[in-house]
C-alpha cells in the first residue's frame, strides 16, 4: 500500500497547478516568464492575486490530501512523511511538465499540515513575518522551512528523517534565490 500511495502522491505532485491554470486563463507560462518558477509567487506576478491564491490552495492541497490519505488507510507517521515529501517531489519534478516544476513550498506546507498542523502554522507565522518585513518570498521560504524542523523532531521524531530531505530539498531549489540574496539582486514585491 506505501509504494502505491507513494507514486500517486507523486503524480498527484506532478500537477502544476501554476502551468494548467496559466494555459487555461491565456497567461504565460510561468516557467518562462517572471523568475521562471511554477509557483504562486509567480503566478501574483504574471497573473494577479486570484490565480496566485487558486494556484496556492491547489499547491497545498497536493501536499496535504496524500498524507490524509495515507493516514486514513493506518500508515504510520513516517510512511506519512514519505508519502508526503513524494508529493513535493513531484512539484518540484513534475512528470508531465518534462520534470521542471516550482520550489515545492505551498506543497511542503500542505505535507506538515497533514503531519503536525502546529509545525504548519509555525511554518505559516514564519513565512508572513518575514515576508511582511522584507517583501521578499524566497526569504520567507528559507526561514520557515528550516524553522519547522526542530518542531517536527521534538514532537513528532518518526518524521525527522524525511522532513530533513524536504528542508534540504527547498533549500537546493532556493540555491539561485541564496545566490540573489547574497548579491543583493533577489526579488522583492
Amino acid at each position: 500500500m506505501f509504494w502505491l500511495l507513494a507514486l500517486l502522491a507523486y503524480l498527484l505532485g506532478s500537477l502544476s497547478f501554476a502551468i494548467v491554470l496559466s494555459r487555461l486563463t491565456g497567461n504565460p507560462d510561468p516557467r518562462m516568464s517572471g523568475s521562471g518558477n511554477a509557483g504562486a509567487t509567480n503566478m501574483l506576478r504574471l497573473a494577479g492575486k486570484k490565480l496566485a491564491i487558486l494556484t496556492l490552495l491547489g499547491d497545498l492541497c497536493k501536499g496535504l490530501l496524500p498524507v490524509l490519505v495515507a493516514k486514513l488507510v493506518g500508515l504510520g507517521l513516517q510512511e506519512q512523511a514519505w508519502v508526503g515529501l513524494c508529493a513535493v517531489i513531484g512539484h518540484l519534478y513534475p512528470l508531465y511538465f518534462n520534470f521542471k516544476g516550482g520550489k515545492g513550498v505551498a506543497t511542503a506546507a500542505g505535507m506538515m499540515l497533514g503531519l503536525y498542523p502546529p509545525a504548519a502554522l509555525l511554518a505559516a507565522l514564519a513565512w508572513a513575518l518575514t515576508f511582511y518585513l522584507t517583501r521578499t518570498s524566497s526569504l520567507a521560504a528559507l526561514i520557515a522551512t528550516p524553522l519547522t524542523l526542530p518542531l517536527v523532531a521534538w514532537r513528532e521524531p518518526e518524521a525527522l528523517l524525511p522532513m530533513a530531505v524536504l528542508t534540504l530539498l527547498i533549500v537546493w531549489r532556493h540555491r539561485g534565490n541564496l545566490r540573489d540574496l547574497f548579491a543583493g539582486r533577489e526579488r522583492h514585491f
